[in-house]
């Protein structure tokens, strides 16, 4: 209502942007034109409006409730249809009082409250929404709608038993709603009871065959399971049903993903997006997949795009911190990890990739990581509950059960350190009960499962589960192989499933888990002086804590490339991120110290002409042109191997080495240059080269590295010489010897 009207010329004050002569005026003379609405007519206008209203013409019913409660302010049913409609369009607080003037008009109309219990669960006031919908159901107890959203309220506040109850009793007066099915299903898959998840969607299914909800639903009960044929199956019979439907789309792009399909996983983003452009899951899912394909930049600019349209999702701030990572940009990365934290302080995994990146600088020191750590151990130990303090293992047993859980049993550095002792250990003293903690499996796994008594997926299940799982298999010993890395189940070991618990081989520092008793070290990469780097207790294999497998592709040891080049080559087959500001500096006065040295670097991020272009200008601010440089993207591992055919010296990086990179160089005769350490991270290249007698190769300090690789440079004879004798010495040696390490590893069991 205007008291002061414009001018016909004025701009309206509705804020259309249009003139008054063409806006508001219209519309009030057509409101003048109209007869007078009045009470009698209530009835048959709200009629009218009821037939807009499902018909789903909004606009048009919510114009006839309006003239109705400007005649009868207090009409319940125009106020709380009204309401339901500013629901549909986003307005949900406007919403929210318009029902409540609703209710307050008719406290006795159980649907009221039932439609308050709902929105109010939308604006994630689910406690509130309790208190609305049990008003309902004492109202009204034979209706199912109530009961279903009560349960909704309760999944969402993590009450999972109560919430079952409340779908349960919705079921029992609906029985044949295969929404109702597929809600119970999906708060069993909530709760890691996927089995029971799987019979509810069955069933929604033999209700209603043709619904598309249920096969998407029933594909994530198979995909968390790693049943990845079946989940495929289900989502491609979602889309043929109902091809406007994003959902099974993006969880069909998630499966590929997961297979290392990831062009076939872009497409079904994409095609997501082509459906509704406005889903930030789907831009997080992408930009996942494009920085696995070493598209870098526009994976960041899908990240970006997810946060822009929902500014708290803290899983797209986690992995545009993977994004930024991968590219070397710490600082950036380490904020986006903060930021999620701060959205959503129980995202374990943001946590352990700030500890992860920390190991890319020596800026923090060990006595600040393991406080950091401790304290997240105690954090994660306080959610993990009850902790067993009784085991069903024997105590006195001849032959010791030995769990290894970890995400990583495939061809991964951890897959190629493990292969020799599950060839080599003695099945009458110790057996491994494998516990992968993701579905990925490969022709290595498939290489390691006949020396396994147990395959038993923790993927699909809870942390409880998981702990309840082992603690039935009776194991002696648990392994922790992830440490803060992908896929890692710490909180699993927190609930102490097994009466001795230890870390290897996955990680490079403390985990901060106090349940874990042990951390496997050796001499070289855990010295006394280092204990209180850790929580764990130290146990120090003889040699090495670390055996690598010889790799099974036929690629010889050339000679060496400097006889007929006339110019040593460096290389660094390492992750980019490794190579920070430091190490660049310093190889580039090894360089220039090196008349006519070529370094050659080849790592997936090369792959990228963006990130190739930043290491050029890199390297270029220390006086090393494009001329000397060489670099190379992702190559399959034979040809990763024979690229060190083209090389003399290997440069570690520091102060985080490389371990798989530094075993695959010297098996391909190529020395590796390497630098003290002051913690066990960045002691990996030195227990690396005293393991294979290469320990004039360790550098004190940066002074030192220089001074090496200026002398090993200049005496090409003896550089041909040990080229020559490499593979030999180094298969002989404890880093490569798996009879001589599965011994010792034995007997620290």
């Amino acid at each position: 209502i205007m008291t002061n009207k414009p001018g016909r010329n004025d701009d309206c004050p509705c804020g259309s942007g249009k003139k008054y002569k063409k806006c508001c005026a219209l519309n009030e003379s057509a409101q003048a034109a109209q007869p007078a609405f009045n009470r009698s007519a209530i009835p048959q206008a709200m009629q009218i409006a009821v037939q807009h209203h499902n018909a789903g013409r909004w606009s048009e019913a919510e114009a006839i409730y309006q003239q109705i409660l400007a005649v009868q302010p207090n009409y319940a049913d125009a106020l709380h249809l009204s309401g339901l409609i500013f629901s549909q369009w986003g307005q949900k607080e406007i919403a929210a009082q318009m029902i409540a003037k609703a209710i307050k008009s008719n406290p006795r109309e159980p649907n009221y409250h039932n439609s308050m219990g709902g929105l109010l669960n939308e604006l994630g006031k689910h406690e509130e929404a309790l208190v609305s919908l049990q008003k309902s159901v004492a109202l009204n107890p034979k209706v199912a709608q109530p009961y279903q959203n009560m349960g909704n309220a309760l999944r969402l506040l993590g009450r999972y038993n109560e919430a079952q109850v409340a779908y349960q009793k919705a079921i029992s007066l609906q029985p044949d709603s295969d929404g109702l099915h597929c809600a119970l299903g999906n708060l069993l898959s909530d709760a890691g009871k996927l089995e029971e998840a799987g019979a509810c969607f069955q069933k929604a299914l033999a209700l209603n065959p043709n619904s598309a909800v249920a096969y998407n639903d029933l594909g994530n009960v198979f995909s968390n399971m790693g049943k990845h044929a079946e989940a495929i199956a289900c989502f491609q019979q979602s889309i043929t049903l109902l091809p406007s439907l994003v959902a099974p789309y993006s969880n069909l792009g998630n499966v590929y993903k997961e297979q290392g399909k990831y062009a076939e996983a872009i497409t079904c983003f994409q095609k997501a997006l082509t459906i509704n452009p406005h889903q930030p899951e789907v831009y997080s899912n992408l930009g996942n997949t494009l920085k696995n394909v070493d598209r870098y930049s526009e994976g960041v600019a899908c990240l970006q795009k997810a946060i822009e349209l929902k500014p708290d999702y803290a899983v797209a701030h986690y992995n545009l911190g993977n994004a930024l990572q991968a590219q070397g940009r710490l600082v950036e990365a380490a904020g986006c990890y903060q930021r999620a934290l701060a959205l959503q302080p129980g995202l374990d995994q943001a946590y352990g990739n700030l500890f992860f990146i920390s190991n890319y600088t020596s800026s923090v020191s060990p006595a600040i990581a393991v406080a950091e750590a401790a304290r997240y151990g105690e954090m994660i130990r306080r959610k993990a509950g009850h902790a067993y303090s009784d085991w069903r293992c024997d105590m006195q047993p001849q032959r010791l059960r030995i769990g290894l859980v970890s995400g990583d049993l495939r061809a991964h550095p951890v897959g190629y350190f493990l292969q020799g002792l599950l060839e080599h250990y003695d099945p009458s003293r110790i057996e491994f009960v494998a516990y992968p903690t993701h579905a990925h499996t490969d022709a290595l796994t498939q290489r390691m499962l006949p020396r396994l008594s147990a395959w038993t997926p923790l993927y699909g299940k809870n942390d409880p589960q998981a702990a309840q799982q082992i603690h039935n298999d009776g194991i002696h010993i648990l392994l922790d192989l992830s440490g803060y890395t992908t896929h890692n189940r710490l909180p699993v070991f927190c609930r102490k499933p097994a009466p001795v618990q230890a870390t290897w081989l996955g990680y490079f520092a403390t985990t901060g888990v106090k349940e874990i008793d042990y951390l496997i070290g050796d001499p070289h990469i855990t010295p006394p002086e280092e204990e209180s780097h850790f929580v764990e207790k130290i146990w120090r294999l003889p040699e090495t804590y670390l055996c690598f497998t010889a790799p099974d592709v036929a690629v010889e040891v050339s000679p060496l490339p400097a006889l007929t080049n006339g110019y040593i080559t460096f290389c660094c087959f390492n992750n980019l991120t490794k190579i920070g500001d430091a190490v660049v500096a310093l190889w580039a006065q090894v360089m220039h110290a090196v008349p006519g040295s070529r370094l050659f670097l080849k790592t997936r991020q090369l792959g990228e002409e963006g990130l190739s272009e930043q290491t050029l200008a890199r390297f270029a601010s220390h006086g090393i042109g494009s001329e000397r440089l060489m670099f190379e993207g992702y190559s399959p591992r034979a040809g990763l191997l024979a690229a060190y055919q083209r090389v003399d010296i290997a440069l570690d990086p520091f102060p985080y080495p490389g371990g798989t990179t530094s075993a695959e160089a010297l098996w391909m005769g190529v020395p590796v240059l390497t630098k003290r350490g002051d913690r066990f991270l960045s002691h990996v290249g030195e227990t690396v080269a005293h393991n294979v007698g290469l320990a004039n190769w360790i550098a004190q300090d940066e002074p030192d590295y220089l001074a090496k690789a200026v002398a090993f440079a200049a005496d090409l004879n003896r550089l041909a010489e040990l080229r020559g004798n490499l593979r030999t010495q180094v298969l002989v040696s404890p880093l490569y010897d798996a009879a001589r390490f599965a011994r010792h590893f034995e007997n620290a069991m």
